[in-house]
């Protein structure tokens, strides 16, 4: 059987090519991955599968042709806060795999916000055409039941990503605390000087080598750069290609001060202190999911005296998840593997 796969890959952005790498391992072994991606030579690379670019329509017409099975694998495909041609391009092609009589699946999806009537209905109609669907958090479970769609809901196939340990992380200075931050328009200039000086204040109470994680370079290595010129002690910025590095990068760390969605999921799995600035839904339903401190970064407080003293105190006496409760999560995480497996069976 032969398996066409599209999500947000071959962009760089560590939270979807960590998507992929766990769809990967938890495909069945009779199933051969077909990966449409941005980059397919270094998705090829990165993975050793079968590529093809994800812009060029004679080469998903030839994928589709010689393939069994389409699947949307995981991230927030169908959401049009960032734009509408993201959600109507996923949903484009879905309906194409449907017409040429693919089993379709929706894996591991985040559903919405969706705002726009165009986009409801796109994704509403290829939901419904699906094989399978499973999403990772109740929000989207909720939107999908008010279809009539009853999905399996699961822990993001993330928490069940195998961790590879990084070299040379040890020889650093500690403790170590991560940081990543995410360009985006709720991180304003004013709210990211703000946000330096409270890492800049955290530091010199703490004296910690301050580690700043970009997930994405194109969006998040030139606030890294900005933020390590100005921090007074021991920092670094630190570059993973690799998914499980990334995510075994956080075995070696005491706290990280998160954005991105799979910052905190990955560093929450590695028994890391996770403090959240969220500046999407996903992360706020992840921060209610796992009881982790954090702000809207739209309430995010003016003083940096008052986000320094809250980092220090849950640096000092705060808890990270307790691992019974990971492995809960983790063995959870992989019932995203049943939907894969049904897919053979049937």
């Amino acid at each position: 059987m032969r398996a066409v796969i599209s999500g947000y890959y071959g962009k760089g952005n560590g939270g979807d090519e960590a998507l992929l790498m766990t769809l990967l391992q938890m495909l069945p072994s009779q199933v051969e991955p077909i990966v449409l991606s941005a980059n397919p030579r270094k998705t090829y690379e990165q993975y050793g599968v079968q590529t093809y670019h994800n812009r060029s329509g004679l080469a998903i017409l030839e994928a589709l042709k010689t393939s069994d099975i389409f699947i949307w694998g995981g991230g927030s495909l169908m959401q049009d806060v960032t734009s509408l041609a993201s959600p109507i391009y996923y949903a484009g092609l879905m309906a194409l795999a449907q017409q040429k009589g693919l089993k379709t699946v929706a894996w591991a999806q985040g559903i919405g916000p969706l705002n726009n009537p165009l986009t409801r209905w796109l994704t509403h109609q290829v939901l419904l055409g699906c094989t399978a669907v499973s999403v990772r958090d109740y929000k989207s479970a909720q939107l999908l039941s008010k279809w009539h769609i009853n999905p399996l809901i699961a822990p993001d196939p993330v928490w069940a990503l195998t961790a590879k340990s990084v070299v040379g992380l040890a020889d650093l200075p500690a403790p170590r605390v991560a940081v990543n931050l995410r360009s985006h328009r709720l991180l304003t200039p004013q709210r990211l000087k703000i946000l330096t000086q409270a890492l800049i204040d955290f530091q010199k109470a703490t004296n910690t080598c301050l580690l700043l994680v970009p997930f994405q370079a194109t969006q998040d290595l030139e606030i890294a750069r900005s933020i390590a010129k100005q921090l007074p002690g021991t920092n670094q910025i630190i570059q993973l290609e690799n998914p499980r590095e990334l995510k075994g990068f956080f075995q070696g760390v005491e706290m990280i001060i998160g954005m991105r969605l799979h910052s905190l999921i990955m560093a929450a799995s590695q028994e890391c202190k996770c403090f959240a600035l969220s500046y999407d839904p996903k992360v706020d339903y992840l921060m209610e999911e796992i009881e982790i401190p954090g702000w809207d970064l739209a309430q995010l407080p003016t003083d940096p005296n008052v986000i320094s003293t809250a980092w220090l105190e849950y640096f000092v006496n705060g808890d990270p998840l307790i691992k019974d409760r990971i492995q809960s999560l983790k063995d959870r995480a992989f019932m995203h593997q049943d939907v894969l497996k049904k897919l053979v069976i049937n």
